[in-house]
Parts: structure tokens; C-alpha cells; sequence
């Protein structure tokens, strides 16, 4: 949290702002081809909720999350699929253009994607 209090949830724009990034970002991340193949036969309404949760948590505007773990929820992925850095890579893109759609300042977007980033091992299996 800042001098001013405000989480990073909140200066990106609270819940709707959330709400709009997590909309907009599935939107890219569902007809791009290098990764679509790992949404296929998903719950969409499901993984949606459970992204806008664990981003409202992790950008620090709640303190609780009770959705599984980053490497329970991928492991599968990562066995059976062959989750690797490049589809790792290819959604933290989809997330950073769906920001900067969205005119949100550089400076919080790369905050953003320093936590992304922050997550690769575990969503990795590693």
C-alpha cells in the first residue's frame, strides 16, 4: 500500500475496473491461437469469476482468496497439456495490451505485470 492508501486494486479502478479487464482480457486470450487450446471444454462463466477474484486479491483489494492454489489449478495444464513459458508469456501479453487499452497509467501496468510475473513458477509447476 502507497503513502496515499491506496492499493493497487484501487488505482487501477476498483471492482468495475477489474470486472472490465477481466472481461476484455478472456476476449484476447480465447481467439489467440497459441494458447485458445487450453480453454477448450472450460467453464468460461467459472474461470472468469475465479480470474477477477484472484486479481482482486492479488492487486490487493481483499485479503482473503479461497480459490485453489496457482500450481493446483495449472498442474494439470502443465502435465497434460505442456504449460510452458511460452503460453506463460503469451497471456501475460494479452493481459499488458488489454491494459493499455484500457489507458492505464505505464507505471501501474508494469506494477501489474511484476506481480504476473511473480507468479510464473507457480503457475509453472516449478
Amino acid at each position: 500500500m502507497r503513502a496515499d492508501n491506496k492499493t493497487l486494486f484501487d488505482q487501477l479502478g476498483g471492482e468495475k475496473a477489474i470486472e472490465a479487464a477481466v472481461t476484455s482480457f478472456y476476449k484476447k486470450v480465447l481467439v489467440d491461437k497459441r494458447i485458445t487450446h487450453f480453454f477448450e471444454g472450460v467453464d468460461k462463466e467459472k474461470l472468469h469469476a475465479h480470474q477477477k477474484a484472484f486479481m482482486t486479491y492479488a492487486f490487493g483489494g481483499t485479503a482473503q482468496y479461497s480459490g485453489r492454489s496457482l500450481r493446483e489449478a495449472h498442474a494439470k495444464l502443465v502435465e497434460k497439456m505442456g504449460l510452458n513459458d511460452s503460453h506463460f508469456d503469451a497471456v501475460a501479453e494479452n493481459l499488458r495490451s488489454t491494459l493499455k487499452e484500457m489507458n492505464i497509467p505505464g507505471d501501474l501496468i508494469s506494477e501489474v505485470m511484476a506481480i504476473v510475473e511473480g507468479t510464473r513458477d507457480s503457475v509453472l509447476n516449478r
